[in-house]
């Protein structure tokens, strides 16, 4: 199986807010927010995967600002990390005003996917190939998160 870097997978999608998104103050609802993230992120876990794939977890998602109705916002996925059959995808949110130029870093979240075959099974994914030294760090930083998810997950099992 081929490696793929993490070039070859990572995606913008840009959406303009609209009132039906919003609350009656014009602020964007989180859950339209956290939608559009898994939406994106799960392009680039499928196009990592090349099958389809499920979320498994949301690692964490962090507001940092609004959004307004008006506002573009850039969903900017990309692959961080790779196992045996489940990868990590880092998503940043940025919201841009397109009147004022004005951008804000809104969102960030990490969710897990894992892939599936033609039987809903998991599979093997491709290896990740990383080119450049911000690529090893968000790799080597979703490591530590993939260990405190499997310590967090062993503590859960052995209390129950």
């Amino acid at each position: 199986m081929k490696g793929k870097t993490v070039k070859e997978t990572s995606i913008i999608i840009a959406q303009e807010m609209n009132p039906q998104d919003a609350n009656p103050s014009g602020n964007v609802h989180g859950g339209v927010i956290m939608k559009l993230i898994d939406t994106a992120a799960g392009v680039v876990a499928k196009r990592h995967a090349g099958s389809n794939v499920v979320t498994a977890s949301i690692d964490s998602l962090d507001f940092h600002h609004p959004v307004y109705v008006g506002d573009v916002v850039f969903f900017k996925a990309s692959i961080n990390y790779v196992g045996n059959t489940s990868m990590e995808v880092g998503v940043r949110v940025e919201a841009e005003n397109p009147i004022t130029g004005e951008i804000r870093h809104t969102a960030s979240a990490y969710l897990t996917f894992v892939a599936l075959d033609e039987t809903g099974k998991p599979r093997k994914v491709p290896h990740l190939i990383l080119e450049t030294e911000e690529e090893k760090r968000r790799h080597k930083e979703a490591e530590r998160r993939r260990q405190i998810r499997l310590s967090e997950k062993k503590l859960k099992s052995s209390s129950k």
